[in-house]
């Protein structure tokens, strides 16, 4: 049975002051079912963040099940899906309920699940694997968000990620947004994604950031002379930008350029619009967690080109967690991770500034290696996932347990 939507919120509204108050007494244990509007076989950063954070339960002893997209191998998803991906099987814990088609959104190209028959395999999941409470990651996106907010019998948490307009938001409250009251506990990744979901979804929101994959070593010294580019060819994300100033940062350092996550093909067409030979450029594709961790650990400067509509910046504190200094563009939600102590800012689009910081980091060997160790620091102290899996294990907690467990935190917040 469902806990009182009103009661779990307003008992969430103390769930900060209760964080302070150090180790609660736990509830049984819950069994959690992450819910991903996206395609397990095409990486972004929610079915990443999805990823990691079902780990990152799984070490507290949580069992999960995560219910997404799958596109599996074949002449069907090459036609719609003209891009690299996986197509392996995904592991047992995945829960596939449909194909993806691309659709543009927030200025990006998302694999979203939109097939007729997601909704009742949804239902199926949610009867069968019968969660104590659903997570939801972007809740306003049809069509495996919404039949799981329809369908949920049990308490119900979302996070958003996204940032900007959010013109799909808009469309999804106009058309389903009744749904949202059935949302027990809204968290969002930042600020930045805080302040664009409030232009159109009214409640109170609890911001718990983006974890980063922190492997147990990182030296930020002893690299190769290596610059890299993480993410995909999506416009938002700038690589034209890299592209443009690579000749000279290559020219006056003679790095490499190592770019991972775009579709090789397009990086080459991208070089040749530009007019950019290959000269130390490495097109790498699609890469698992464990080859990104290597290349962030071998690398000596991380680019994130971005041009705008960023929440947060994931692969900004993957890089932190690998000792490795950034160059971002100066916008809003890279502008709240990326500091001084861990790397430097640029106009977004700046051609001329992002090859001097480039090549500024490349030139200080001393003030690189400084930088990338407060970046470790930085990442370890504030974007722990397992760190960040204990405040989830909070709100599970608190929403499952109800009226009860919001008696508990007013306990342990007055004791």
């Amino acid at each position: 049975m469902r806990s009182s939507p009103r009661a779990a919120r307003a008992a969430g509204e103390q769930c900060a002051a209760g964080r302070a108050a150090g180790p609660r007494h736990r509830l049984r244990p819950v069994k959690v079912g992450i819910v991903v509007p996206f395609s397990w076989s095409f990486w972004g950063a929610v079915t990443e963040h999805a990823e990691l954070q079902a780990a990152a339960l799984g070490r507290l002893g949580v069992e999960t099940r995560t219910i997404i997209g799958n596109d599996p191998p074949g002449s069907f998803t090459r036609v719609l899906h003209p891009r690299l991906g996986r197509h392996d099987l995904p592991p047992p814990d995945v829960i596939p309920v449909g194909r993806t088609v691309i659709v543009p959104a927030n200025g990006s190209l998302a694999n979203i699940v939109l097939s007729p028959s997601s909704p009742q395999k949804i239902r199926r999941a949610l009867e069968r694997e019968r969660f104590d409470v659903i997570h939801l990651h972007e809740p306003m996106t049809p069509a495996v968000c919404v039949a799981a907010m329809a369908f949920a019998p049990c308490p119900v948490v979302a996070t958003w990620h996204a940032a900007g307009p959010l013109r799909w938001n808009r469309f999804g409250v106009h058309f389903w947004g009744f749904l949202i009251d059935r949302v027990d506990y809204r968290i969002a990744v930042s600020e930045q994604a805080r302040r664009s979901v409030e232009r159109s979804v009214r409640g109170r929101f609890d911001v718990i950031p983006n974890g980063a994959l922190i492997p147990p070593v990182a030296d930020p010294g002893r690299r190769e002379h290596r610059v890299v580019f993480a993410g995909r060819h999506d416009p938002r994300k700038g690589l034209p930008a890299l592209v443009s100033a690579w000749p000279e940062i290559h020219r006056r350092t003679g790095a490499r350029l190592r770019v991972a996550g775009a579709d090789p093909l397009a990086v080459r067409l991208l070089l040749a619009r530009r007019h950019v030979g290959d000269e130390g450029v490495d097109v790498l594709g699609l890469l698992s967690q464990d080859r990104l961790t290597e290349e962030l650990l071998a690398a000596k400067v991380l680019v994130a080109p971005s041009l705008g509509m960023e929440s947060f910046g994931m692969v900004l504190v993957r890089a932190f967690g690998c000792a490795l200094p950034v160059v971002a563009s100066d916008i809003p939600g890279y502008r709240d991770v990326v500091t001084t102590e861990t790397g430097l800012l640029v106009p977004p689009g700046d051609v001329a500034a992002l090859t001097e910081a480039v090549v500024q980091l490349l030139e200080d060997e001393p003030g690189r290696r400084a930088l990338g160790a407060s970046a470790r620091r930085v990442a370890e102290e504030r974007y722990s996932w397992d760190a960040i899996a204990l405040r989830l294990l909070d709100v599970y907690e608190l929403v499952v347990g109800g009226q009860s467990g919001a008696a508990e935190l007013r306990e342990a917040v007055s004791a």
